[in-house]
């Protein structure tokens, strides 16, 4: 069996389309979407998208494989995106992203930790230069990062 948006998902999807001069133009939001219910965009679910917008799954894996914002795989309930570019890098982004390894149990760009909390991956250039070193967790950034603001955030994550 295919897979379909939620009810709610479908509504926010025939929005989205509405908003556009032709169901093409919406693909990026549309994949928002898609990635927001399934977590990562899987073949099945650039089917769904594909036959949303009408367009061949090559023109829907087109995009999905360009843009790094698309998560070709399962992903934690937290994942960790650390700004690794040119601010962000001459201010620690690669030691924060080996203390993050250490504290989550999981190494940058391989998979889920094993209590499938995390995942880690080196993003580009987040927009908060000036608070490097920096990282995107799902929706939320964290700027001005030390090892005991990742020590107090983990911690967090960990016990929920």
């Amino acid at each position: 069996m295919a897979l379909e948006f939620s009810p709610e998902k479908k509504k926010e999807v025939d929005w989205t389309i509405s908003r556009y001069p032709n169901k093409q133009a919406a693909m990026l939001p549309v994949l928002h979407i898609a990635q927001y219910q399934f977590g990562y965009i899987s073949h099945e679910v650039m089917e769904l998208v594909a036959r949303t917008l009408e367009l061949p799954v090559s023109r829907v894996q087109d995009v999905v494989t360009f843009y790094t914002m698309y998560n070709k795989q399962p992903v934690g309930k937290y994942h960790i995106q650390v700004c690794h570019t040119l601010a962000c890098g001459i201010n620690g982004a690669a030691q924060v992203v080996k203390y993050l390894e250490e504290k989550c149990g999981v190494k940058c760009g391989e998979g889920i930790s094993k209590d499938g909390k995390f995942s880690i991956v080196k993003a580009e250039c987040l927009g908060s230069c000036g608070t490097a070193p920096m990282m995107q967790v799902n929706d939320d950034y964290y700027e001005g990062l030390t090892k005991s603001k990742i020590d107090e955030l983990v911690n967090k994550w960990k016990s929920e």
